[in-house]
């Protein structure tokens, strides 16, 4: 039998929720909505699908969350938020041991990549799963999601840019902002993508530091090779695309 719920100031409070009782419930639907968007995306995931899998009604839905989209948000946030503020301790703590000096590009990358391997390997923390999730969020063309995630993701992006221009002064800030996304499209497959999992747990899978110490070794001078190259000659290669793609419409007059 669905539960019933009393109203205070106009919004719905489902009985039986006591101040314990509350936060297991959302705890609950968090959990059951992770699941559930991971396997199907957000579109193909409906309300009623995540209640059920809950165990709880929609007002006990409607009164944590308020809506489907700030469901997700939540489900994102309560993931994203420590990874991203264990990354920026460990930047912190690497300036910090550096001084004035800047922090070399390696350790900046270690420091961004390794909170996210430590949450893939920790089931408590929504482990592959989530980043799986993570990845389908990327891909997601509903424009809330890639606002949000840009929109939560700008403060810490912005701390690590700054460390990366202290260590590259060579390059300008547009190219650097350019390098950096390509950097975390990379860093996202690699966590995200079912074959890079794969090739992860083929490392060494009884031992999980070492398997992150193996992973970034290969990964880093990949991304080093491509944060520290030369600055493209962007005249010349769109000049090399004009021609790959034919005639303008101008010389086609």
């Amino acid at each position: 039998m669905r539960r019933s719920g009393s109203t205070v100031g106009g919004t719905v409070i489902p009985i039986g929720e006591g101040r314990n009782g509350a936060a297991v419930t959302k705890q609950r639907v968090l959990d059951a909505a992770e699941a559930l968007f991971v396997e199907h995306g957000f579109e193909a995931t409906s309300l009623r699908a995540i209640t059920t899998a809950a165990g709880v009604n929609l007002a006990a839905v409607n009164y944590h969350f308020g809506s489907k989209e700030e469901l997700f948000q939540a489900v994102l946030t309560r993931r994203l938020d420590p990874m991203n503020q264990r990354r920026v301790a460990l930047l912190e703590a690497l300036e910090d041991e550096g001084g004035d000096a800047p922090v070399p590009c390696d350790r900046i990358l270690a420091a961004m990549f390794l909170p996210a391997l430590e949450l893939a390997r920790d089931p408590e923390r929504g482990g592959a799963d989530f980043l799986r999730l993570l990845g389908r969020a990327y891909a997601d063309p509903a424009p809330f999601i890639r606002h949000f995630l840009s929109e939560h993701y700008a403060p810490m992006i912005a701390r690590f840019k700054d460390a990366f221009a202290r260590a590259l002064p060579q390059l300008p800030r547009r190219e650097l902002s350019w390098r950096l996304h390509f950097i975390m499209g990379a860093l996202s497959y690699t966590l995200a993508g079912t074959d890079a999992l794969k090739l992860i747990h083929e490392i060494a899978p009884a031992d999980g530091g070492a398997n992150d110490e193996l992973l970034l070794r290969r990964l880093a001078p990949f991304l080093l090779a491509g944060l520290t190259s030369p600055l493209p000659d962007l005249d010349e290669a769109g000049g090399g695309l004009d021609g790959a793609l034919g005639p303008s419409a101008g010389d086609r007059r």
